[in-house]
């Protein structure tokens, strides 16, 4: 392969990417999607970003861009610069994608892949952020999201400070209504599948590929094998401008059907929204997003596990109430 160009090329928080154009031994020319980075979570996010789309076009191929190859070299620091290459696609990330078109791509991949164990978890350390998430496996998904939930705390109270009233709502949502609300679901017959899940479909992972029309994803370096549902977290949180819209929801709940009990679907979706949130505050240094998760959790605690010590839910800081969305900057705050 011969290289004719390579030229700087999206934007990303944490990495450097850009487009390689490049002529194949047979003649034909191709182009090529490059990330990379150093620093001491270079090769986990890189390698790990390469391990997880690998997995996911083995399950769903038109789901996002397909990887070719992952490496290290020298930068000109002598620096280890480690690099994840995958085809390129020409994007439209203006245009809202079709929801039924998303909702297909994202059922196929959780419908065809199956956890190596049948637990809940990934086989290989992958980061977040400014952290690494271990390797870790439970057969309860209650267990497994407890264990997600409070490593991005304490990655939170290290960027944001230690907050009490904020403490003690997160004790009281771990310890009564996670239980309670996730432990459901595998309780009295009640069964629910590890699938693995993209972890951060946001809309500024999620595309329509140009010459296709096929809605894709792309950023898979948050993947786990987790409860299909948590998938949709993000699309209540702040940041969603197009996808907090029903149509999207429902045309996935039309692939796959809310877990039971239905009823409780939407407390889910606000638990998985906190994670979310509290992801977000540990990336971005003074986020809003925390006090999000912090009215969410007051609103959980009330219904699932009151504790008269906690403040009120307000209504009028809830953004699904009140439909009020921010503008979001990927990178402002980014720590």
């Amino acid at each position: 392969m011969l290289v004719i160009s390579a030229e700087s090329w999206g934007v990303s928080a944490w990495t450097k990417t850009a487009k390689i154009n490049a002529v194949l031994k047979d003649g034909t020319t191709k182009r090529y999607f490059v990330k990379c980075a150093n620093g001491k979570l270079a090769k986990v996010h890189i390698w790990g970003e390469h391990y997880s789309a690998t997995l996911v076009a083995s399950c769903a191929p038109e789901y996002g861009p397909n990887p070719v190859g992952k490496g290290v070299y020298q930068d000109e620091n002598n620096v280890p610069t480690y690099f994840y290459v995958q085809n390129f696609h020409d994007m439209d990330i203006e245009t809202p994608p079709d929801p039924a078109g998303l909702a297909t791509t994202m059922a196929t991949l959780h419908r065809n892949s199956e956890s190596p164990n049948g637990m809940f978890g990934y086989p290989i350390i992958t980061g977040r952020g400014t952290l690494n998430r271990t390797e870790h496996w439970h057969e309860s998904w209650a267990v497994q999201f407890t264990y997600l939930l409070e490593d991005l705390l304490k990655l939170d109270n290290h960027v944001n400070g230690y907050w009490p009233e904020f403490d003690q709502a997160c004790k009281q949502l771990i310890e009564g209504v996670i239980p309670r609300l996730l432990g459901v679901l595998q309780s009295e017959g009640r069964t629910i599948k590890p699938t693995l899940v993209h972890g951060d479909l946001w809309e500024g992972n999620v595309a329509t590929d140009m010459n296709t029309g096929t809605v894709i994803a792309f950023d898979f370096d948050e993947c786990m094998y987790a409860h299909n549902e948590i998938e949709l977290g993000t699309w209540r949180c702040r940041w969603a401008t197009y996808f907090n819209s029903p149509i999207y929801l429902q045309a996935y709940q039309q692939e796959i059907e809310p877990s039971e009990p239905v009823e409780e679907f939407d407390d889910r979706n606000r638990l998985y929204a906190i994670k979310a949130a509290i992801c977000d505050s540990a990336g971005h240094r003074g986020s809003v997003s925390r006090q999000i998760a912090y009215n969410d959790m007051l609103f959980l605690c009330e219904k699932y596990a009151p504790l008269s010590s906690l403040e009120k839910y307000d209504p009028m800081r809830d953004i699904s109430v009140t439909g009020i969305q921010e503008a979001y900057d990927v990178m402002v705050g980014v720590n």
